[in-house]
C-alpha cells in the first residue's frame, strides 16, 4: 500500500493527540511517535531524491537550451551571412530578379531610415517618463531589524526546504 506523506502526518498528529490524552508512560508515546516518524522520514527521503532527481534533469535541460541556442544563433549568423553575399554579387552584376521553381530572389530597396550623426535640437529627443516610486524593501528590512516598529511593514520569518 503506497501511503503519501500527507496520510503519515496525518497519522503522527493523530496518534501524538490521542497518546498525550491517554496518560501514556513517556517512553511508550516516545517509541509510538518514534515508529510513526520511522515512516514520515523514509517517505521524505524517498521525495527529496525525487526532487534532487529533477533538479538534475532541469540542469541538463537548461544546459541543452544553451547549446542549442547558442547552435541556432551560429545557423542564423550564417544565414544573414550568405544572404548578404548573394546580396552583394547580384548587387554587383545588376541582377535584379532571379525565378526559380522553388522561388525567386530580388533586389528592393528598404524603407528610409535615419542616420544620425550628431546631437538632434530639444524638440527632437524622446523624454521617457522616470519609473514610479517603488518601496526599497533592503532598506526598510535594516530599518526594522535596528528595532524600529512601523504600521505600514513588518518583517516576516518563513521557512523553505533545503535539499543538500
Amino acid at each position: 500500500m503506497n501511503v503519501t506523506l500527507y496520510k503519515l502526518a496525518d497519522e503522527y498528529l493523530i496518534a501524538a493527540e490521542k497518546l498525550q490524552e491517554m496518560d501514556m508512560p513517556p517512553e511508550v508515546v516516545e517509541d509510538t511517535l518514534e515508529s510513526i516518524s520511522g515512516d514520515i522520514q523514509e517517505k521524505a527521503t524517498n521525495i527529496a531524491m525525487l526532487v534532487r532527481n529533477w533538479e538534475s534533469t532541469v540542469e541538463a535541460m537548461e544546459k541543452a537550451e544553451k547549446e542549442i541556442a547558442s547552435r541556432r544563433k551560429a545557423v542564423e549568423n550564417r544565414i544573414n551571412h550568405i544572404k548578404e553575399y548573394l546580396l552583394f554579387n547580384m548587387q554587383r552584376t545588376g541582377i535584379k530578379k532571379i525565378d526559380c521553381p522553388y522561388f525567386s530572389l530580388s533586389v528592393r530597396n528598404n524603407p528610409p531610415k535615419v542616420e544620425i550623426f550628431g546631437q538632434p535640437p530639444d524638440e527632437f529627443m524622446r523624454h521617457p517618463e522616470p519609473p514610479p516610486p517603488a518601496p526599497d524593501k533592503k532598506a526598510i528590512a535594516e530599518f526594522l531589524k535596528a528595532g524600529n516598529e512601523v504600521d505600514w511593514a513588518k518583517l516576516v520569518q518563513t521557512e523553505r526546504l533545503e535539499i543538500k
